[in-house]
């Protein structure tokens, strides 16, 4: 595969509207060609079919905690800092007509 030049970089910043100055079309350059590189050796598997689809290169698993029941604020109190409050709960302006 042949390596991404300086030119060809300049010519995608010019098409994606991308002010570059020299040192980054220098290592722009060097990054895509990298990418480039890794992109091509996917490419050259040939047989696949065994392997599984995966989210993540490493088995990832998640920490969780109990759930447990502590003491919240009380309800009036929380109401009191609201902007505004009606039966017991916060007022919020209307968002969908009467028709949904």
């Amino acid at each position: 595969m042949a390596e991404i030049t300086r030119t060809e970089v300049a010519h995608l910043a010019r098409l994606s509207r991308l002010a570059l100055d020299d040192s980054e079309l220098d290592q722009l350059a060097t990054q895509l060609d990298v990418i480039l590189g890794a992109v091509a050796k996917i490419g050259e598997v040939t047989d696949a079919t065994d392997v599984k689809p995966m989210t993540h290169a490493v088995p990832i698993e998640n920490v969780m905690r109990p759930d447990e029941v502590r003491p919240s604020l009380p309800r009036e109190d929380v109401l009191v800092m609201a902007p505004s409050a009606e039966d017991g709960r916060f007022r919020v302006p209307r968002i969908l007509d009467d028709e949904a």
